[in-house]
């Protein structure tokens, strides 16, 4: 009897709250943790659909469960529900056509051949990222319960959008949560060989097999050209520059001078072979940013007009957040330290634990320590195409400021 049989009248074993558990999920929340359940099920559940009941044994929905995992269910709907192809279809069809009326207005593939497609649980398919290069598919599966419907997903997205390829990058260490390995390859066996692929008027070189995250950070594509109106005639330096987007953006947009920073040789090397594939003219150097923001010869350097901080998150976990906080804080000193009078900072965090009012509060410290005013001038976070579920804060982890420092 599989977890979906009470469908047909029959009973089904499902997940219970605890008594006097305060679970988010009676708040709208789609998680319930281990220790918000009386009982967990039988390993022969995991990965399978089950309802989970509040104290009253009022239904709270269906879920994909895992008992290996700390999340031990993920809401699929609130109705009962089977985890099948249809089921995965309809998400798979109302995920797409979401991109397809951003803003109200039609977008067609054709012309927008970068974007995200599907984002877990705001897609109603927890633990499924599924980013779009063109004619190519990138995919990355997270729970054990879409990792035995992979193949399934893999056959829905080749018949719903026909892609000339779908690269599975099963190789995020969050996959080892849910007891997962890490691999990667492509629905059709073959490998695919990096190769330029065009992204809002720039050839990128991308690796979408071994590159990071799915090949290219989609969430931060309207910043490369809202940072860019700031650029024109000034002195502009791209911090944490990974692949160059920004860089690339400011020195097309007439920069007098673009220098990007990276820890990373291989995310250099990218930077360089794209500025020049485009024709534009911007530097790149290896460098960790802190140290070159502290070495002693930046003391006697003309300061900068736009400085762009878009690090790596430093708060993987709530426990780090303290010490992320202290980093942020630093970086965005360092910064205004280093900019002309009337200079922009465009600063960024894509920390999901970390909040608006917590960045907010870093970015006031920083700029009373440098004795800087500072006015907003933007704020940003995530684009349409990463919705946020309001129910769900860890579905938004990007947002920043264009900042006017005097």
């Amino acid at each position: 009897m599989g977890p979906s049989d009470n469908r047909r009248g029959m009973s089904a074993p499902s997940l219970k709250l605890k008594p006097n558990v305060q679970a988010r999920v009676l708040a709208g929340h789609p998680w319930v943790f281990g220790n918000e359940v009386e009982v967990l099920l039988p390993p022969e559940f995991d990965g399978e659909a089950v309802e989970c009941r509040d104290r009253a044994n009022r239904l709270l929905g269906t879920g994909i469960y895992n008992g290996k995992s700390q999340i031990v269910w993920r809401r699929l709907g609130r109705e009962r529900l089977a985890l099948d192809a249809a089921y995965l279809r309809g998400a798979l069809e109302r995920s797409v056509a979401r991109r397809r009326s951003v803003g109200g207005t039609a977008v067609d593939p054709k012309v927008v051949p970068a974007r995200r497609l599907v984002w877990s649980e705001s897609d109603d398919l927890p633990g499924v990222v599924v980013d779009q290069f063109g004619d190519v598919l990138v995919a990355q599966i997270q729970t054990i319960a879409m990792e035995k419907r992979s193949a399934l997903l893999g056959d829905l997205l080749a018949e719903l959008l026909e892609p000339a390829e779908i690269i599975f990058r099963n190789d995020a260490p969050i996959r080892r949560l849910e007891g997962l390995p890490l691999e990667v390859h492509t629905r059709s066996g073959a490998p695919w060989a990096p190769r330029w692929v065009a992204i809002d008027g720039f050839d990128y070189w991308l690796d979408l097999e071994g590159g990071q995250k799915t090949g290219f950070y989609l969430d931060q594509r309207p910043q490369h050209a809202a940072v860019a109106r700031y650029c024109g005639g000034g002195r502009v330096l791209d911090a944490f520059c990974n692949q160059g987007p920004f860089a690339l953006h400011a020195a097309r947009a007439g920069a007098a001078r673009v220098l990007g920073l990276d820890s990373a040789e291989e995310a250099i090397a990218a930077a360089r072979r794209n500025a020049e594939r485009n024709g534009v003219a911007a530097e790149f150097t290896a460098a960790n940013v802190f140290d070159w923001f502290n070495a002693p010869e930046r003391r006697d350097e003309p300061p900068w007009d736009v400085i762009i901080l878009d690090p790596p998150p430093f708060a993987k976990s709530k426990s780090a957040l303290e010490g992320a906080l202290r980093g942020y804080k630093e970086i965005n000193l360092r910064a205004l330290q280093r900019l002309a009078p009337g200079g922009v900072l465009a600063t960024y965090s894509c920390s999901h634990h970390m909040r608006d009012a917590e960045l907010r509060g870093v970015l006031a410290e920083a700029a009373s320590d440098a004795r800087r005013r500072v006015t907003v001038l933007e704020w940003s976070h995530q684009p349409p195409d990463h919705p946020v579920l309001a129910t769900m804060p860890e579905s938004e982890y990007l947002r920043g400021y264009i900042l006017r420092v005097e």
